[in-house]
């Protein structure tokens, strides 16, 4: 016998050796080309969020504070810990105006569009918890919700301030979910109905939430409204009427600072 042929005693004649398994060599194909993909992706994910969050941080710096935008500041450092709620397609501004000396965590969905804004917002200093606040139901057990408001709570108990939004990803735009009042109930924390709108900006008009993109040389224009607090005890009633009452509070926010930022008084 040798390593190529060998003879069956039965017959006399000779055979090839059996194959070598073809699903292990497909598999271990696969792998490699899987981790070449994956490393890849990460790479690139990595670069274009180093590229956005450059761009913003120049858009931040030659921005102007619109004249009667709120002491943002001094709002948030007062209710902190709080949630700070903002509509989908501002949340490209919320990094602009957290104090630098109060720790924020943003609350980000899993999908894998999310892996860029998660690398964009820890740039910033800002950590972030993964899963679905916006469709968390009553139990917020939805899309991780149940996992994402504990986390969430542990950090407001922690001292550390959460960013929200508030809308619920491609569902209806400007109208909050019931993970926010969740969250509130739940922590105890207030909710900070807030907006932030500049005078110079690209609005996606493709998207579902009309994200808007700033532009370099504007305005910038900030108001953070009144505390909304949600009952430890709330119940389903109270519950639905505290998520109107959020929605009617930001939405105004998001009014008052596109009339600033256009420089209406």
């Amino acid at each position: 016998m040798t390593d190529e042929i060998m003879a069956d005693d039965r017959t006399g004649l000779q055979t090839a050796p059996p194959e070598r398994p073809r699903a292990a060599k497909r598999w271990r194909k696969s792998l490699r080309r899987g981790l070449r993909r994956a490393i890849r992706g990460r790479l690139a994910t990595s670069v274009l969020a180093a590229i956005i969050y450059a761009g913003l941080r120049l858009v931040h710096a030659t921005q102007r504070k619109a004249p009667g935008s709120s002491d943002w500041r001094a709002d948030l450092t007062r209710a902190h810990p709080a949630i700070v709620a903002l509509w989908h397609g501002q949340h490209l501004l919320a990094p602009f105006f957290r104090p630098a000396e109060l720790p924020y965590v943003a609350l980000l969905s899993r999908n894998s569009d999310a892996e860029l804004n998660a690398n964009v917002v820890e740039r910033f200093g800002i950590d972030t918890v993964r899963g679905s606040g916006g469709r968390a139901g009553a139990d917020g057990s939805q899309k991780g919700g149940a996992r994402a408001l504990i986390a969430l709570r542990r950090r407001l108990a922690d001292t550390t301030g959460v960013c929200m939004i508030a809308d619920v990803p491609k569902g209806t735009p400007r109208e909050a979910g019931q993970g926010i009042v969740m969250l509130a109930r739940i922590s105890g924390r207030p909710v900070l109905p807030s907006a932030a709108v500049t005078s110079r900006r690209y609005v996606v008009k493709s998207s579902w939430d009309q994200t808007a993109l700033p532009l370099p040389f504007g305005r910038i224009a900030v108001v953070v409204g009144d505390p909304i607090h949600v009952p430890h005890d709330a119940d389903e009633a109270v519950m639905e009427a505290k998520r109107q009452e959020i929605t009617r509070a930001i939405e105004a926010a998001n009014m008052a600072a596109e009339h600033l930022a256009r420089g209406v008084s």
